[in-house]
């Protein structure tokens, strides 16, 4: 070899780096030159995994200097990296980026965007998820080049180690920060097999000696932010063990971060029973948390190892010029933290339990923690969910189903098991459900195992080491039958055999199919492990209900660059390879030509707070009404190219007519919405006929595509349909219209992108803040909106910054203001002309209420986390609420509950004397338990809060998780 072989382990908590020179089997860890003090410089094997970002004139750039330039790819002028930001951010509160490699796989908010440190104040610099794990590849690239200025590290042979359970999404965006940090070409290997490589590579002298009594090995990696299980396959031929992976968690944000944060919970708690009456506010800040989760992390570490104290002090200091007069302290016990964090993460789970649903008490700073912080009851889920193969590989009988499973061999990786206790811990666990002790094998340092096991990994591909082989665990099928019935097997061509190894394509030559391009299609792909003998590339099989688990789809709009008719069919083979981090890869493969599609699957991004419709079968398959074909002809007739003569009442009357062929459109299920709205936008050419064809295209269209994402392809609907609006409506002049046009836009706002929501509030601010006089130069393409109009669009444009939302919402408040004086006016007025015109002061309070509590959600129905309004904002709004009369404004009620909503994130929670308040004032109006049940605790909306909050009801079988 003529390169290094690197790795590098890029984790929550640290990143490592190890290598090998060229030639040598040897693997060594690269020592990372870092700041450990201001102006002081050492080298250590670990790098913490944080940014401090310093206030301006805190440090002098001197203090920073490293053995090479400054280049942080942040942006940021000043910036810490790895121990002195540990020290720094344990000190000040608020300025510490940490965890960001949990925020990757965190799909609610935005990861490009600078959010973190999360919850921080306005005047801290902020950097993306994505841009703080590049400043940690940055620095590690830096510190080689340094080092070996005649071996770029971007020159070397690459190996970057990610979680065995991470999404498309997140190893795309590690993908990126390794990009920007100037490493363009590496590989990606999953942490656990790298564990397991670097025990291997260890044991290579004596592995046929160690693996004589093992069949199936567990690898249980817990490090600081997440949980990864892995199970490995042992056979023995000729003497020699084969080696194979057969199953992967699901992706657990839950590990050493989630037992800190506990731990602060407890000190929090201590503290405040503690203070005197000078004392700071009971209830810490998000960055006050955060610094004292950090002081926590040390005292666990201190009392959970093996010569541990009785007891400790964890000191909290103030901030500013009460740095030291400010600071409080609690002590923590060594039998506290074990009880704690022992028996609370890793319990005995003697019946072998499996992971709780619903929200647990650990939620904080707005990542979504595991809802089950019992670590071996995730265990005994994953277990359970690959019974089957793991029986298979023990050599136990089919029959015996009534017990799970146990690895015989047990390897622990990760810095949490460190601690001897909770190691110890998670063995008695799993030896009290095998009947027996297991074979721990030997783990010497969890902290680099993964970045040594990554060069094992890639001098094994070089054929200098072991290596885990058997290729895939499950075989994948594409299925042709459109439903799945609990009674009936479905159709499947295979597509990939299990035993697949990886990065080697297979065609299936034999099947030819029609792919239809420039139109939406959607693939339904399968994977399966039950199989005893698995069927070859190309079969056609029958699979059994319980014989295989069903992917998310793949779904797109394939396009042909060489076609002159952009709807064609083309016939296409499939061809589908496994990629070295176990995803699948499938391509269309023109069979003329050199043409090639990637499919790609739909995976869970803006879409990820929906809950799918259950139907399975493809858009353009899917069940129809008997009525459908009907419905389609007066679409056609209506909005059609052809001439036809349709009088006025005909139009008006299209929807009645739709439901009497479809039924109540309300039971109009989303399947047959996106075919309707399909139809719509083929002839939207047709709705300017008339101002009646271009209200019902309106509305039936916003109506259809309700709430803009949710369904397969709806972004490739939004894209048509956003099309239109810098076209404005054709009969602008037609009040009916204008309204139709906004309601509209309002319905489908979920689906809109960042871009195109500012694009639309600048229509939404001209409409509320024009004069006259700018009214009068207004252009036809921009719509007129009444007040009605503007308030519920301006309440649904989620995806717009916290602040410009606030201005929204300051807005909505004046109007409250103005309604409320009103009101109070019309009051004293006991003639007809005063009880109208109090009514229309108590809609308008209502109104706006509503808009309020819609602006200000905490917890948004489609947007961001990060981008909801400011705490004291709100907190602002809700004073002005409280001054209401809850009894006779009953919206005030409800307004106040969704603005004081629990979401468990202390940087968009109220503060808890106002939450006391509100909740006092529900109960003395006798309010809906519900209400105060979303203001005590986290919990869902119910059907009935979910539609009053949206102004209107989801279709049928798409259902918002907020």
């Amino acid at each position: 070899m003529s390169q290094y072989v690197v790795s590098i382990d890029l984790g929550t908590t640290n990143t490592v780096l190890a290598y090998a020179e060229p030639g040598s089997a040897q693997i060594r860890l690269f020592e990372i030159e870092q700041l450990v003090a201001p102006g002081e410089v050492a080298a250590g094997a670990l790098l913490p995994s944080l940014r401090y970002h310093p206030a301006q004139g805190e440090l002098a750039d001197g203090d920073l200097q490293l053995p090479w330039p400054a280049a942080d790819v942040a942006g940021l002028s000043q910036e810490v990296v790895g121990s002195l930001a540990r020290k720094l951010g344990a000190q000040v509160p608020g300025r510490l980026v940490s965890s960001a490699k949990s925020w990757l796989s965190h799909p609610h908010v935005d990861r490009t965007a600078p959010i973190l440190p999360w919850g921080a104040e306005a005047d801290v610099a902020k950097v993306s998820p994505v841009a703080a794990s590049a400043s940690y590849l940055a620095h590690v690239r830096a510190a080689w080049n340094a080092r070996f200025p005649a071996h770029p590290l971007e020159h070397q042979q690459l190996v970057l180690t990610i979680p065995a359970s991470f999404d498309e999404g997140a190893r795309a965006l590690t993908l990126e920060a390794a990009r920007m940090a100037g490493l363009a070409s590496l590989r990606l290997l999953e942490e656990p097999q790298a564990a397991f490589y670097d025990w291997l590579y260890r044991q290579r002298a004596t592995l046929a000696a160690d693996l004589t009594d093992t069949r199936l090995v567990l690898i249980c990696d817990v490090g600081g932010g997440t949980t990864d299980f892995s199970l490995i396959k042992v056979d023995m031929a000729d003497g020699q063990p084969q080696i194979s992976r057969i199953g992967v968690g699901n992706h657990l944000i839950l590990g050493g971060d989630n037992m800190d944060l506990a731990l602060a919970h407890l000190v929090e708690a201590r503290m405040a029973s503690t203070a005197g009456d000078s004392a700071a506010p009971t209830r810490l800040s998000a960055s006050r948390l955060s610094q004292l989760a950090e002081r926590c992390r040390a005292a666990k570490e201190l009392l959970l190892a093996a010569d541990a104290p009785d007891r400790t002090t964890v000191t909290l200091l103030g901030s500013g010029s009460r740095l030291i007069g400010g600071s409080r302290s609690a002590d923590l016990t060594r039998d506290e933290v074990a009880e704690l964090v022992v028996d609370g993460f890793f319990p005995l789970n003697e019946t072998q339990e499996a992971a709780r649903r619903g929200r647990g008490a650990i939620v904080e700073f707005g990542l979504p923690y595991a809802s089950d912080a019992a670590i071996t009851r995730h265990l005994a889920s994953f277990l359970r969910q690959h019974a089957a193969a793991a029986r298979e590989a023990l050599g136990m009988t089919a029959d015996d189903s009534t017990t799970i499973p146990i690895p015989d061999t047990l390897l622990l990786n990760g810095g949490v098991f460190r601690a001897v206790a909770l190691a110890s811990r998670l063995e008695a666990s799993l030896a009290n459900w095998r009947g027996q002790a297991l074979n721990v094998l030997h783990n010497d340092n969890p902290d680099v195992a993964v970045a040594r096991g990554g060069v094992a990994y890639a001098l094994g591909q070089a054929g200098q080491a072991p290596v885990i082989g058997g290729g895939s665990p499950r075989s994948y099928f594409l299925l042709l039958d459109d439903e799945a019935r609990p009674d009936k097997p479905r159709r499947a061509i295979c597509i990939l055999p299990r035993g697949s190894v990886e990065n080697r394509e297979i065609l299936l030559a034999d099947r030819t199919f029609a792919l239809r391009v420039g139109r939406p299609v959607r693939f339904h792909l399968a994977s399966s492990i039950a199989e005893a003998a698995a069927p070859q590339a190309g079969e056609l099989v029958e699979l059994q209900p319980d014989e295989y688990v069903q992917l998310p789809p793949i779904a797109t709009v394939l396009r042909d660059s060489s076609a002159t008719d952009a709807r064609k069919e083309i016939p296409v083979q499939l061809a589908a390879t496994l990629s070295e981090v176990g995803t699948l890869d499938v391509h269309c493969v023109a069979i003329e030509g050199a043409q090639r599609w990637l499919l790609e699957f739909q995976l869970r991004g803006d879409a990820a707070a929906i809950d799918g419709d259950t139907d399975t079968a493809a858009p353009q398959e899917a069940p129809m009404p008997a009525g459908f074909d009907a419905a389609i002809g007066k679409i056609d007739r209506i909005f059609g190219s052809r001439a036809q003569q349709v009088d006025v009442k005909e139009v008006k009357q299209l929807r009645t007519q739709l439901e009497h062929l479809l039924g109540s459109r309300e039971s109009w299920a989303t399947p047959l919405l996106r075919r309707l709205f399909d139809a719509l936008i083929q002839r939207a050419k047709g709705r300017r006929r008339s101002s009646e064809h271009e209200r019902a295209w309106l509305n039936l269209s916003g109506y259809c595509l309700r709430p803009g994402f949710g369904y397969t392809l709806d972004e490739w609907r939004i894209e048509q349909l956003w099309a239109l609006f810098d076209t404005g409506a054709q009969h602008h002049k037609d009040s009916q219209v204008c309204a139709e046009w906004w309601t509209l836009w309002r319905r489908v706002a979920g689906g809109l992108s960042v871009e195109a929501q500012l694009r639309v509030l600048d229509d939404f601010a001209f409409n509320v803040q024009a004069d006259d006089q700018e009214r009068g130069r207004r252009p036809h393409t921009l719509v007129n909106g009444s007040e009605e109009d503007m308030l519920r669009l301006g309440a649904s444009l989620e995806r717009i910054p916290g602040n410009y939302k606030a201005e929204i919402g300051a807005w909505m408040l004046g109007q409250l203001q103005a309604a409320t004086k009103a009101a109070a006016k019309a009051a004293v007025n006991k003639t007809r002309s005063g009880a109208d015109a109090a009514g229309k002061a108590e809609a308008a309070q209502a109104r706006f209420l509503w808009g309020l509590s819609r602006v200000g959600a905490r917890q948004p129905f489609h947007g961001s986390a990060h981008d909801v309004v400011e705490t004291a904002v709100v907190e602002q709004w809700l004073d002005v609420i409280l001054s209401l009369d809850w009894k006779k404004v009953e919206p005030a009620g409800f307004a106040a509950a969704h603005l004081a909503r629990m979401t468990g994130d202390r940087s968009r929670d109220i503060g808890e004397a106002l939450r006391a308040d509100i909740l006092r004032r529900l109960a003395a109006i006798g309010a809906p338990a519900n209400w105060s049940a979303m203001v005590r605790e986290v919990v869902q909306l119910d059907q009935a809060d979910e539609k009053r909050m949206l102004g209107e009801a989801l279709p049928p079988g798409l259902k918002l998780i907020a």
